[in-house]
């Protein structure tokens, strides 16, 4: 709905810029050799008396561009742009309340496929009895989910830089509630793990297109705001799942209410979505505003960006799938940074399987109040954002300085440009080094490793309760200022590369943790819990030194690296 009426707004406003400089659609023509009327020197640089015509005045922020085309011969097309630094149409200039609204909007998204890919398992025991399998089958319904979550990832990415992110939230939001439902009338677990791995394929659309969503509303400096919000609310979706699910299977509602719960929650944002979200990708709606000045003008020379790239959408997801694999391959940053949040994806998730060892078997905790327990580690996550306003402030005055070491004393900049030009020209935030992104991390990953240890060696039945819930808490604070960073870091870090980065991430740490939940109540049972989760911190503490490695040697690793950027 709100992309439908984004695309008439824009015809609108082409429409009435058109009324106002009816010269856009004046053409002079001019022969070959022919130099007569109009022949100043830019012009003639630019159409070289190429033989055609050209309007008597382009619009704002087109550009003239010589191209070849498929039979080889040369062509000029206007190529639309954005009009200046302040075009309303770029999402970036949206309203503040419109980027919010729809950075909420996703980040509800997110928390709703996020809380499908635990709630099975706080019904374990239901499920498990009800279709007269073992526990360990009955958990394969996260387990497979998480793999289709996995598989999906690499469609999604290329796919919302096709069809644009909103076509793809919706899309991918319908069928999932398609197979959710399905999930939920399962006749037996064959059935229920197909729908359960299906529902994933087409939930992981949020989580990877997301980060693209806050990328097109907000500018480097402004993100560092506004992605712990996202990262924060959204990852409460795994975290909530067992909570919402606590007492279902155990009372009047049965263990199938897990899937009616997602499939009202997915409705209620597929609600928002078709009424609030507007699209937000940037080169699409340059494409929409560029077939509006083909209508008006008459003229089809007029092409976006996206126009003028004609390559089959199987060639590009199956071209985007092989660049995930071989960029990463030679990227110790993405190796490391993929391996680290693996690791963490594998323990947050044996937890849900590890519970009821921790708390129910040690405690004699119910099943309803253990799986309310995971509250708690949602209070650490939620914790981070007291770092933010400090992180925030740490990170303006890096941006400042980058400003300022670009403008030369005498008033204008290393590239000699004229000071107010060169003003113009920066608007935006200049660019800083990308290792300040992991200040985040830098502040919580050693509470990974220590939470872990502290609540696998005070599980017991003579230490208080509090002790283990509270090093839940304190586990969850690490996790969630590591995923930030991650994320921020390779953005910055690989800027157009960074999808395919993001993008084997996204793999790497489903698929480990999809095969980690099937094995954790075996982990469990046969370890006991304090060597599970002494193992599980031991090898967190391995991977704790990555976050300072990167902070001090970061420039020098991007320097090995043919696809990261260099801010210096």
């Amino acid at each position: 709905m709100q992309s439908y009426l984004q695309y008439r707004r824009i015809g609108q406003a082409v429409r009435k810029q058109y009324a106002d400089h009816p010269a856009w659609g004046q053409n002079v023509h001019r022969e070959s050799g022919d130099i007569s009327g109009d022949t100043s020197e830019n012009d003639e640089a630019v159409w070289d008396k190429t033989p055609g015509s050209r309007p008597l005045e382009l619009p704002p922020g087109v550009q003239r561009k010589h191209i070849t085309d498929s039979s080889g011969a040369p062509s000029l097309i206007f190529l639309v742009g954005w009009e200046q630094d302040q075009d309303p149409m770029n999402p970036r200039n949206y309203s503040m309340l419109t980027r919010i609204t729809a950075t909420l909007i996703v980040s509800a998204l997110a928390f709703a496929v996020g809380a499908a890919s635990s709630i099975e398992s706080a019904v374990i025991p239901q499920n498990a009895a009800a279709f007269n399998v073992s526990e360990v089958v009955a958990s394969l319904a996260t387990g497979i989910y998480l793999l289709g979550f996995a598989a999906g990832s690499l469609v999604s990415g290329p796919l919302s830089e096709i069809l644009g992110r909103n076509a793809v939230y919706i899309g991918s939001l319908t069928l999932f509630m398609i197979f959710i439902m399905a999930s939920g009338l399962a006749p037996n677990i064959g059935a229920q793990l197909a729908f359960r791995f299906l529902a994933g394929v087409f939930g992981c659309p949020p989580l990877t297109c997301s980060g693209g969503t806050i990328a097109d509303l907000w500018n480097p400096l402004e993100k560092t705001l506004t992605f712990p919000l996202y990262a924060i609310t959204s990852f409460g979706g795994p975290i909530f799942g067992p909570v919402i699910a606590s007492y279902m299977g155990q009372g009047t509602l049965s263990w199938r209410w897990t899937n009616w719960i997602m499939l009202i929650m997915s409705g209620l944002t597929m609600g928002l979505i078709l009424l609030l979200q507007p699209e937000t990708y940037g080169p699409l709606l340059l494409k929409w505003k560029a077939n509006h000045l083909r209508q008006v003008t008459g003229d089809p020379r007029y092409r976006s960006q996206m126009d003028m790239q004609k390559i089959a959408l199987a060639e590009r997801i199956l071209s985007a799938c092989q660049r995930q694999f071989s960029l990463t391959i030679h990227e110790p940053i993405i190796l490391l940074i993929s391996l680290y949040m693996t690791v963490i994806y594998i323990v947050l998730f044996t937890f849900f399987d590890g519970y009821p060892f921790i708390f129910q078997d040690v405690y004699g905790l119910s099943q309803g109040l253990t799986n309310i327990v995971w509250v708690a580690m949602y209070v650490g996550i939620a914790a981070a954002g007291l770092c933010v306003p400090v992180v925030y402030v740490w990170t303006k005055r890096e941006f400042e300085a980058a400003s300022n070491a670009s403008v030369s004393p005498s008033g204008g900049n290393a590239d000699n440009q004229p000071q107010e030009e060169h003003e113009r020209n920066t608007k935006s935030p200049h660019p800083t080094r990308p290792e300040n992104r992991l200040w985040f991390a830098m502040m919580g990953a050693p509470f990974i490793p220590i939470g872990l240890f502290w609540m696998g060696w005070t599980d017991y039945a003579s230490i208080s309760i509090w002790s283990p819930i509270i090093a839940s808490g304190v586990f969850g604070f690490g996790i969630i200022t590591v995923f930030i960073s991650s994320y921020m870091y390779v953005i910055d870090s690989y800027n157009i590369y960074a999808a395919s980065a993001l993008g084997f991430m996204t793999v790497s740490r489903y698929c480990a943790a999809g095969g980690m939940t099937v094995v954790g109540i075996p982990f469990y049972r046969n370890l006991g819990v304090q060597y599970t989760l002494t193992i599980l911190a031991c090898i967190s503490a391995l991977m704790t030194p990555v976050p300072y490695v990167f902070w001090y040697w970061g420039r020098v690793i991007r320097g090995w690296s043919k696809f990261a950027v260099d801010y210096s």
